[in-house]
């Protein structure tokens, strides 16, 4: 049977996901909206051959077997949490919450509830991320020493949700958690995190960058990474690189997940992937997850413990010190 999808909000990243669950076999049957009946959500609905609109109370309440969120930071807690105690599964875009401990409150209402919870990191189901990731735990790159993640572009519209300080905007929130992310699912938890960031005047992070210690690891290792809303422009950049004692890996375009074509470099040499929409990919694990054809490959566990480095990243931002996880 076709699995039926609802969607929280007609925000820009559901323009990804939609033909994205299509093209996984599912179906978009809902919209939910905050103001279902205004012209932009009924466009939005046409636009994407969605035939049915309703309140999001309405998609909570509907039948089906999966609910996407894609909403402003600030309402992921609350509309996740009510999608699972409703009986459905939810996939919710990263960042899945505004700290650790509303990321703990979701994640103990999934496993009280027993339905699935996903954070929406796309990146991590794209060829050169599984290309990336096998390289390290296989030891082809020999002992990890550092990783290195930048991602960037430019906000011009001074009204945009990531900047706004009520919604859980932040360029931390909204795409340093991609390097941060991936240096996890390289190097594991970090010890130790210090950081520093330039603030808007309502006090969110226009621009940050960090180095988490993993000193721990093997025989040490070191991440960086920056992100930024003021970077380039009309562009984007997203790049990722691992050195190890047995070689150096990089991507570029790293963190697109909608790319027609992938490419690694390992030592200089440049190796072409198979292209594969990391979205499509995660929407069809999300579903395969649902129906109990496969484990989970990122529990709600794993997004709790990015909820924590970024707790750490931004405190030692806004203390000007090293902070200890």
């Amino acid at each position: 049977m076709t699995f039926r999808w609802g969607i929280l909000g007609a925000a820009r990243i559901a323009r990804a996901m939609i033909p994205a669950i299509r093209a996984a076999g599912g179906e978009v049957v809902m919209l939910g909206a905050r103001e279902p009946q205004s012209a932009r959500v009924q466009r939005y609905a046409s636009d994407w051959a969605i035939g049915r609109v309703g309140s999001y109370q309405d998609l909570i309440d509907a039948d089906l077997d999966g609910i996407y969120n894609p909403l402003p930071n600030a309402l992921h807690l609350p509309w996740s949490a009510a999608a699972m105690r409703a009986g459905k599964p939810v996939l919710t875009e990263k960042p899945l919450t505004l700290n650790a401990l509303e990321a703990r409150q979701l994640a103990d209402v999934a496993q009280q509830t027993r339905q699935v919870l996903l954070e929406g990191f796309a990146y991590r189901f794209t060829p050169q991320h599984q290309a990336l990731a096998e390289a390290a735990r296989s030891g082809q790159l020999g002992e990890l020493r550092a990783y290195r993640g930048a991602f960037g572009f430019t906000v011009r519209d001074p009204a945009d949700i990531r900047l706004s300080p009520v919604l859980g905007g932040g360029a931390l929130y909204d795409i340093g958690c991609y390097p941060v992310n991936e240096a996890r699912m390289l190097l594991g938890e970090p010890s130790a995190v210090i950081a520093q960031a330039r603030w808007t005047p309502d006090d969110v992070d226009v621009s940050f960058s960090a180095v988490l210690d993993y000193s721990h690891v093997g025989g040490g290792a070191l991440a960086s990474i920056d992100c930024g809303f003021d970077w380039l422009s009309g562009g984007r950049v997203g790049r990722s690189q691992v050195l190890g004692t047995g070689g150096v890996m990089e991507l570029d375009r790293a963190f697109f997940s909608d790319e027609p074509e992938f490419t690694l470099t390992r030592d200089s040499e440049v190796q072409a992937l198979a292209p594969g929409n990391g979205y499509a990919l995660m929407a069809a694990h999300f579903q395969r997850v649902v129906r109990g054809e496969e484990a989970a490959l990122y529990p709600p566990e794993d997004a709790v413990q990015q909820a924590r480095v970024l707790d750490a990243l931004l405190q030692s931002a806004r203390e000007g010190r090293r902070v200890v996880l």
